[in-house]
């Protein structure tokens, strides 16, 4: 496996890259660019709500949101916060991660996100965010 993660090593950085589909004998491995957090000042995300699991094939990209969550870009550009277990060491995201699913879903207490350096954390749950702008 780490042969396998190092595959995507020697590619530049997230901007203008889309998630990545491996499949190896029916195992699908998905490779998530990330890009910086936008600075938007006037924009505040609210968290609601979330779904229990999100279709992987609706993931576009991701935003790092400090070392305890991340948040998907889906197609339709719709944000969903993926937040990870209490005892989840904090992940070098930077470089990109890989998400290993059993199905074309990634669920909440079931799917991990898997760092680049071999590390990973359980998804603990999903919260929608919804954009407000502030005064």
């Amino acid at each position: 496996m780490p042969l396998l993660l190092g595959l995507f090593g020697a590619q530049p950085g997230a901007v203008g890259q889309s998630v990545t589909r491996l499949i190896i004998q029916d195992e699908v491995i998905l490779r998530i660019p990330v890009q910086p957090r936008p600075l938007l000042p006037d924009l505040q995300w609210l968290e609601k709500k979330g779904p229990k699991c999100i279709p992987t094939a609706a993931v576009q990209r991701a935003l790092l949101n400090g070392s305890a969550q991340v948040d998907f870009v889906m197609v339709d550009h719709a944000r969903i916060r993926a937040q990870f277990d209490e005892d989840c060491p904090a992940l070098d995201f930077y470089g990109g991660f890989y998400l290993q699913v059993e199905d074309d879903r990634l669920c909440a207490r079931r799917d991990a996100i898997h760092s680049r350096i071999g590390s990973s954390c359980r998804i603990e749950r999903f919260k929608q965010l919804v954009p407000k702008f502030r005064r």
